[in-house]
């Protein structure tokens, strides 16, 4: 018996005397739905829904607070996103294990166990005072997770009538679609006026809350486990060849890039990983991530569109906040209540978007989304330090109108894409390279912001009047030379930093209208699902 297996029966053996629903031999079919009615039923959909928002939230509730984080722990803004892309990665991670993991443990099992440990970690990572024991619980945190949110599909469909179904997955959707609209908002009020912890300690009641739910409600419909084979080799390589690549663009910018050893040693490391990951893929039997599924030409091109998209969409969340907050002087509050306005207009048209992806070309909507995304990104450009609050918030707002029609039509053309019983395996993977494409957007974003603000600061030193000539006019308004001299250097880091921002705005709109470009190479969806792409 392998470490791994001794390991995952202690686990099970423990959490057997929980009494996670009957005995294997008695439970109903994994496929049985409608197992609660009438308040239970109402009650369990409740607690299905606030997990997801908790979940959800945390994606974006610490994005307006990395200046704060940054702040407290003495580290640069630049690190202070390592608390974003920790997370990310390691919920992309885990995203892949959610199937087996269900599997062997029972899906109400795993999910409690989820519960628990996402609420105990977010507890911790409140409590870290040093940046590298932040990142390590925060990691922890994405590893419990990343399989509540897929579950929280799983269950509802699973304790809904299929009459039901639909209905229930509207309920799911508007928190998927509420929490990154509140996660801003909230951030930032907590940031200000309590601490940024709080952002963490946030989820302990929802936690605590949820796990109760689950454990009262929800056991009656846990379902049959099995002691299935899992790809230990490609698991192993995968952590391996990702964490290289992360750590290289998180510790890049600090290391100078290909001039530290260690870098070019991280990224060598990563290309390797990244070529024996693919090839042991595609000659294991049951692969932890099934990348056949690649062959689907519609689910090819729907993916990589969604990638580029929302590598470049993830980054300006990440990059707004910075913006406003270190160059604007805005409040974490204020950023935040800019970054959520995007929510208000895509809430209003996704019940427009379900409508028309029943009567309209996917890729018609898809492409329109986009190219909606990168116009208003466009609009960015024209930022400058002059720029009033609603020349921000405007493009936000009128963002929300995108975020539907790319995507809802986009999944489902990724999905319509695929074989049926390929279905959750295309899920997961979508999942998996759309939450890796955030973590690689932001450290992109983040490290080009720094750098080209460098590069900025420099060439206007050399272009605008000489300091000695403005510093007479500063000391005769009554400062001294070491005064003057910094409000100087700090007018031209002013404007260096609004040069990066627009320069980062104008790369991602040039991907956008790629991405728009490319979502046509995908074949015309077909009327009936489950044909090949």
């Amino acid at each position: 018996m392998t470490f791994l297996q001794k390991i995952s029966h202690r686990f099970h053996d423990f959490f057997a005397g929980f009494s996670f629903g009957p005995p294997d031999d008695q439970r109903k079919p994994a496929s049985a739905e409608g197992l609660l009615s009438g308040s239970k039923q109402a009650i369990a959909c409740i607690i299905l829904a606030l997990t997801n928002f908790m979940v959800v939230l945390d994606t974006t509730i610490a994005n307006v607070s990395v200046p704060h984080i940054a702040g407290d722990l003495a580290v640069s803004n630049s690190q202070g996103t390592w608390v974003i892309t920790s997370y990310a990665v390691a919920e992309a991670i885990c995203v892949p294990l959610t199937g087996w993991l269900s599997r062997r443990f029972g899906t109400v099992l795993l999910f409690f166990i989820s519960i628990i440990g996402f609420t105990s970690f977010s507890c911790l990572c409140g409590f870290s005072h040093s940046l590298m024991v932040l990142l390590i619980f925060r990691c922890l945190q994405g590893f419990f997770g990343g399989p509540l949110m897929p579950i929280t599909q799983t269950l509802l469909l699973r304790v809904f009538r299929k009459e039901q179904h639909a209905q229930a997955m509207g309920i799911w959707a508007m928190t998927t679609i509420t929490a990154p609209i509140i996660g801003p908002i909230m951030g930032g009020w907590l940031s200000d006026n309590w601490s940024w912890p709080w952002i963490f300690y946030i989820n302990i009641p929802i936690g605590i809350i949820c796990a109760m739910g689950v454990f009262a409600l929800l056991r009656s419909v846990e379902t049959r486990t099995l002691k299935e084979y899992i790809d230990k080799g490609g698991l192993t390589i995968m952590v391996i060849w990702i964490a290289c690549l992360q750590i290289a663009l998180d510790l890049g910018h600090d290391h100078d890039w290909l001039s530290s050893r260690m870098i070019v040693t991280l990224l060598i490391l990563a290309a390797i990983g990244f070529v024996v990951f693919v090839i042991w893929e595609l000659t294991e039997k049951q692969p932890i991530v099934d990348l056949k599924i690649f062959r689907h030409r519609g689910f090819t091109i729907s993916v990589l569109s969604l990638s580029f998209s929302f590598g470049v969409f993830f980054a300006s969340a990440v990059i707004i906040p910075q913006w406003l907050q270190r160059v604007m002087g805005y409040t974490a509050t204020d950023s935040g209540l800019v970054t959520a306005m995007s929510g208000i207009l895509a809430v209003c048209f996704s019940p427009i978007v379900a409508k028309l992806s029943g009567k309209v070309d996917a890729r018609i909507l898809v492409s329109f989304g986009i190219l909606w995304l990168g116009g208003c990104t466009a609009l960015r450009t024209f930022w400058d330090t002059n720029s009033s609050y609603w020349i921000f918030a405007v493009p936000q707002f009128l963002q929300g109108i995108g975020m539907p029609f790319f995507f809802v039509p986009l999944t489902t053309l990724a999905l319509s894409s695929v074989l049926p019983e390929e279905t959750t395996s295309a899920a997961g993977l979508m999942n998996f390279l759309r939450t890796l494409a955030g973590a690689i957007g932001t450290s992109w974003s983040t490290t080009v912001w720094e750098d080209y603000a460098r590069k900025m600061h420099n060439e206007l030193a050399n272009v605008i009047p000489t300091p000695n000539a403005i510093l007479p006019v500063l000391q005769m308004g009554g400062q001294n030379t070491l005064k003057a001299r910094a409000f100087f250097d700090a007018l031209v880091d002013t404007q260096s930093y609004a040069l990066s921002t627009t320069h980062i705005f104008f790369i991602s709109t040039m991907v956008f209208v790629v991405a728009s470009s490319v979502i046509w190479l995908a074949p015309a969806p077909k009327k009936k699902q489950g044909k090949q792409g």
